[in-house]
């Protein structure tokens, strides 16, 4: 199954290579994923589905350290589920061939998106842990945005991605509170865990109703319907798939997986009959009155959606079946009906049905699907729509006379069941409407011109669609003993659960009948419906209260933001800090230090380091120059890995000496844009209360140290970390094993985090100068190189860097470029030295990667920027992203061979010449991390050094023809005089 999800993701991720040959033809070459899936998954049916049915598991672990697996579940359910993602997936990409042009713009990322969020949809079906659960659903999320949000040209489609975004994410997060606390109730986070034995109590109940936030919001019902109407401003492809088979269903999925557990927890059954039967009449209405082919259905699909939620939610045996039937026959139509939609779209050039006429005769395949598809959603015998909704109107009968077990009184079972059959007669009206207005010739409107018949490629999947709803009609008898294994879930019911096309005459009989006699009504007096409906109309929308609320949001932020935000540093450190003094602080106050043993040091070097210490950092707070104070606060951080040192850690006294290296030419860097002292102004009130306020965080900050450190009380997780780093890492250097293997899960964090800090300083720093931070071809030194040339023919002074001629003389140092000439080699082979002993000795990606950003920092000092793009002749961006893509990569690798995430193995191998060779896997996550530090190094010279000079030479140049334009003006007026 994990290798099913995977092949959708590298499909993805290879979709955008294969529409640069393929054009639209790569939707036919990506359709081969799903429909090989849909295969595997068909083959397993008579193991997951029948009498003697039985789950397929698989699980691989993630984070050991969380109790977190991929852990993964092929129940009946499910199963149902992942046929309708990949078979409905695989049709709809082949749709997509003939949706688009050949030459449409961003065809490989639409196609990349829509197999992979396919993928997304497939992991999020078969999940068998509810975090795993919640990571796919976000990703539906994502995907679901970035296809609404297909042509951003257009501002229907970015407002419906943002809004679509936004409600299915608020939703998203309440269910992730959610799952968080139904997990820990049950004392598992594996879902079959929680269906075997599920949790009870009054945090139960409120982790059901934020389960059902995010349930509710991501299919759209009431009072989040009003995103997937808007949603409409997708391709038809993206409404085909996830707007009627496949995104909105999670939701759904979501309901049909807890409501064997959870359906008699409170407030499960009030909330959803009536969030469901509320929404399933309101979409139903709006769908009468919309022109719109596409609005029609999208009106439609919230309407079945809070039907389906009704059925699935309510508990019973009987509507379980039910409910799973109609999932099916539901994906089957309105699939077929939104690519019916497309294609008239394309032949007739408009969706809206009163421009529409004649087109029957001029797409005779497309009407008849359409035909069938909506005859099934109206519940027209023999097809499954009606198979279906007629098994549901006879549980609900159950429900209403005896309650079925469910404990629902007979005044909510009654109202819940005309709620219902009203619904259903509004569904029959609103498809007859579609048929009607898609299809039919009409008196006074001209046929559109130029229609063609479809070919026969774009015709194929709605057609195939309402044929499987036409079959599935016949097939109930051998359809309840294939989705009977979820239905048992629930206790036995009144009646014996079954699907057919004829239950007897019965009250469920006489009820169907009734609700499609009363929507042909309705369709017969469209016009009186459409007179009511215009009198009946509220002024308020849902939609209207959103972009209220978001307008009352934005305003909200913008006040605060104007209160707090001042744009100053030293108010912000003073906000930080008083916070620390007053919270954290008068918690210690009251707690006290307690007993805590204390001895001076280990031998006297130690006292003097720390009185080196103390000075530098008096002295810091009192230096009137910058530069000045920047290099005593270097003192407290070599004296920091003196300390290291004393204490026997040459590994992080190395970086620590390496980072304060670093940050003194970064602070070096910003200084030279800055004046060379502090304020002159005296130690006035405000500045005594800083003093004091900077006093009591330090000695807050000991009293804090002195706590933590006494406070222990179990075994810390380090201790074994020494054996552990020698006999599962092969590696003698215990802080590189440790970084690079035991949590090597924390610096793929860390180094993430340096990718994002590396981008946005540089973003900031080119946004202010107006730069990009792209590397080009530097032809600054070709020009400097041949203007010595022309000015010396004998040679001249050799120059010792490339680009030392760009430099003004009084800014060149001769001594420095003989240095950097000589040393910079040898510095960069001494970090790659690093790199490779760091298991053992001393060393590592991470000091690795400073060492070598310092050489090219010595190219940038001595030689400027141009030599700077010589040294290194490749944008920041493409190290980083390459170090982080190592990283991961050799992260992912162990998956494949049955292993963990970020899992080391050993390697001996005899090298001829070498000889015997020994080293870790983990050496090339540590390249990762080398190239990581190395890009930010690269983006920090590039953006606070070879930005600043850039912009400043600018300055220069632009005072310099003001002067001169000046100078020139004067002179004319003289010459005038």
């Amino acid at each position: 199954m994990a290798v099913l999800i995977a092949a959708h993701l590298a499909a993805a991720a290879l979709a955008p290579l294969l529409a640069g040959r393929l054009r639209s033809r790569v939707f036919l070459v990506l359709a081969v994923v799903p429909a090989t899936a849909f295969a595997w998954l068909a083959a397993r049916g008579g193991t997951v589905a029948g009498p003697d049915a039985r789950s397929i598991t698989q699980s691989t672990a993630w984070v050991d350290s969380l109790g977190m697996q991929l852990s993964f579940r092929l129940g009946t359910l499910s199963w149902v589920m992942a046929l309708l993602v990949t078979g409905i997936g695989a049709l709809v990409l082949v749709y997509s061939a003939y949706y688009f042009r050949p030459d449409e713009t961003g065809l490989g990322r639409f196609s990349g998106l829509l197999t992979g969020f396919a993928g997304t949809m497939l992991g999020l079906v078969l999940a068998d842990d509810l975090l795993l659960l919640y990571v796919f659903w976000e990703l539906t999320t994502v995907f679901s945005y970035l296809l609404i949000g297909h042509n951003p040209d257009r501002r229907a489609n970015r407002r419906a991605a943002m809004q679509a975004l936004i409600v299915t994410t608020f939703g998203g997060l309440a269910m992730l509170v959610g799952v968080v606390i139904v997990g820990q109730a049950a004392g598992t986070y594996s879902i079959s865990g929680v269906l075997a034995d599920p949790p009870a109590g009054t945090a139960v109940s409120v982790a059901v109703v934020l389960l059902l936030v995010g349930a509710v919001s991501k299919s759209a019902l009431v009072p989040f319907h009003f995103w997937l109407p808007a949603a409409m401003a997708a391709p038809t492809p993206v409404s085909a798939y996830l707007h009627a088979a496949a995104m909105v269903k999670a939701g759904v999925y979501v309901v049909a997986l807890f409501a064997p557990a959870l359906a008699g927890v409170l407030p499960w059954r009030p909330l959803l009959l009536t969030v469901g039967v509320a929404t399933m009449l309101l979409g139903a209405w709006r769908a009468l009155r919309q022109h719109d082919l596409k609005l029609l259905l999208a009106f439609g699909t919230v309407s079945q959606l809070g039907f389906l939620v009704v059925v699935l939610g309510v508990g019973t045996r009987s509507a379980a079946l039910a409910g799973v039937a109609m999932l099916v026959a539901h994906a089957l139509f309105k699939a077929a009906l939104f690519l019916v939609v497309g294609i008239v779209d394309h032949g007739a050039g408009t969706r809206d049905l009163r421009l529409l006429s004649g087109l029957r005769r001029r797409m005779p395949v497309a009407f008849w699907a359409a035909v069938l598809a909506a005859a099934s959603m109206a519940g027209v015998p023999p097809l499954a729509g009606f198979v279906a909704k007629e098994s549901i109107v006879k549980a609900f009968v159950d429900v209403a006379r005896t309650g079925d077990g469910t404990g629902i009184p007979p005044v909510a079972g009654w109202t819940v069941l005309v709620g219902l059959v009203a619904g259903s007669a509004l569904t029959v009206a609103y498809s007859a409407r579609f048929v009607w207005g898609a299809f039919a010739t009409k008196p006074g409107v001209s046929e559109p011109a130029g229609i063609h018949s479809p070919p026969v490629g774009f015709a194929a999947a709605p057609a195939l669609l309402a044929l499987g709803g036409l079959a599935l009609g016949f097939l109930g008898s051998a359809e309840t003993p294939a989705l009977a294994p979820y239905a048992e879930h629930y206790p036995e019911g009144v009646h014996h659960a079954s699907l057919g096309l004829w239950h007897g005459l019965n009250l469920a009989l006489v009820l169907s009948a009734v609700s499609l006699a009363a929507g042909a009504v309705m369709y017969w007096q469209r016009h009186a419906v459409a007179r009511a409906q215009r009198g009946l109309r509220v002024g308020y929308e849902a939609e209207h209260g959103f972009r209220r609320t978001l307008r009352v949001v934005d305003r909200v932020a913008v006040e605060v933001t104007g209160a707090t935000q001042r744009g100053s540093l030293p108010v912000y450190l003073v906000v930080i800090f008083v916070v620390v003094i007053t919270v954290p602080g008068t918690a210690l106050l009251m707690a006290g230090v307690g007993s805590v043993d204390l001895y001076g040091w280990d031998n006297p070097a130690q006292l003097a380091v720390g009185g080196v210490l103390v000075a530098a950092a008096i002295l810091t707070a009192r230096s009137g120059r910058r530069l000045k104070a920047v290099l005593l606060a270097g003192v407290t951080g070599y004296g920091m890995a003196l300390l290291f040192m004393m204490h026997g850690a040459p590994d992080l006294a190395l970086t620590q000496v390496l980072v304060e290296t670093v940050t003194l030419a970064v602070f070096v860097l910003v200084l030279r844009s800055l004046p060379p002292r502090f304020s002159e102004r005296p130690l006035t009130s405000t500045r005594w209360g800083r003093l004091g306020i900077g006093a009591l965080v330090g000695a807050l900050m000991a009293g804090f140290a002195l706590v933590a450190s006494a406070a222990r009380t179990a075994d810390p997780v380090s201790e074994t970390f020494a054996e552990r780093a020698e006999a599962e890492g092969r590696g003698h250097n215990v802080v590189n094993v440790i970084l690079v293997d035991i949590r090597a899960w924390d610096t793929m964090g860390e180094i993430s985090v340096l990718v994002v800090a590396a981008t946005g300083v540089a973003s900031l720093v080119f946004l202010i100068t107006g730069r990009t931070g792209r590397w080009r071809p530097d032809e600054a030194i070709g020009s400097a190189l041949d203007s010595h040339a022309s000015s010396h023919p004998d040679g001249g002074r050799p120059s010792w860097l490339r680009a030392g001629g760009t430099l003004p003389p009084d800014r060149r140092s001769i001594v420095f470029e003989v240095v950097t000439r000589l040393a910079f080699h040898i510095i960069v082979v001494f970090s790659v030295y690093l790199l490779f002993s760091g298991h053992n000795m001393p060393g590592g990606g991470f000091a690795a990667g400073l060492v070598a950003g310092l050489a090219l920092m010595m190219r940038y000092l001595a030689g400027g920027r141009h030599e700077l793009n010589d040294a290194a002749p490749v944008d920041a961006g493409l190290v980083l992203g390459v170090g982080l893509f190592v990283a991961t990569g050799t992260g992912l690798v162990p998956l494949a061979v049955g292993g963990a995430v970020l899992q080391s193995a050993v390697v001996d191998l005899s090298v001829p010449l070498l000889g015997h060779v020994h080293f870790t896997t983990s050496l090339f996550f540590d390249v990762g991390v080398y190239l990581v530090v190395v890009g930010l190094m690269l983006d920090v010279l590039r953006s606070l050094g070879s930005g600043v000079d850039r912009h400043g030479d600018e300055s220069a140049e632009n005072g310099r023809d003001e002067a001169d334009e000046q100078h020139a003006q004067q002179e004319r007026l003289g010459e005038t005089r």
